[in-house]
């Protein structure tokens, strides 16, 4: 309970695009801005969750039980942070080819298969990047299992937790990112 309520307040903290913030008791800080995230312990089973990818196929962490995952929070249509968290999640999994990565959307009005689809081309993400759309009731019941606020912003903006979680092959969360995700950070962080 105590590490709910903790990465609850980091995903406050974070909250919206490019968000940064100080690191609650029950994540240990690793390293504070180079990407290198922050160990959550004890490590906690990630929250399962069914939902359509761009291929209209059934995703969750728990399809990709025995690899590594990273659940990120994006939108297509995000002016900042988003496409960086992308395109630096997709320069992972080209150095890692067992790396997953299972994008959710924040913005279930514009992100269509369509925009997913560019999205992700325009990202240079490869077949294992999973980028999963629903419904707002939805998208909601993950953005609350992972604590991740999505709110509108301005000039039809998305204001949402910057966050990315390294789930390991057991299912368990191993590893919180924020906003200054690197590629050699996650790569680290599953070896």
């Amino acid at each position: 309970m105590r590490r709910l309520a903790a990465v609850a307040l980091l995903a406050c903290l974070l909250a919206g695009c490019g968000g940064g913030g100080q690191t609650p008791s029950a994540v240990t800080q690793t390293a504070p801005t180079n990407g290198d995230g922050f160990a959550i312990d004890p490590p906690q089973a990630a929250p399962a969750f069914l939902l359509r990818d761009q291929d209209g196929r059934l995703v969750g962490p728990q399809t990709y039980r025995g690899h590594w995952t990273v659940v990120t929070f994006l939108y297509t249509h995000c002016p900042d942070v988003c496409p960086l968290i992308a395109s630096r999640l997709a320069a992972a999994q080209r150095r890692d080819a067992g790396l997953r990565v299972v994008a959710v959307s924040v913005d279930p009005a514009r992100d269509t298969r369509l925009a997913v689809r560019r999205f992700l081309a325009a990202h240079h993400a490869g077949p294992a990047f999973r980028y999963v759309t629903g419904t707002r009731r939805q998208l909601a019941k993950v953005w609350r299992a992972y604590h991740v606020a999505a709110l509108p912003g301005p000039s039809a903006t998305v204001s949402h937790s910057s966050i990315s979680v390294l789930v390991d092959p057991a299912g368990r969360e191993r590893m919180l990112f924020d906003s200054s995700i690197t590629t050699a950070g996650v790569l680290r962080a599953a070896a």
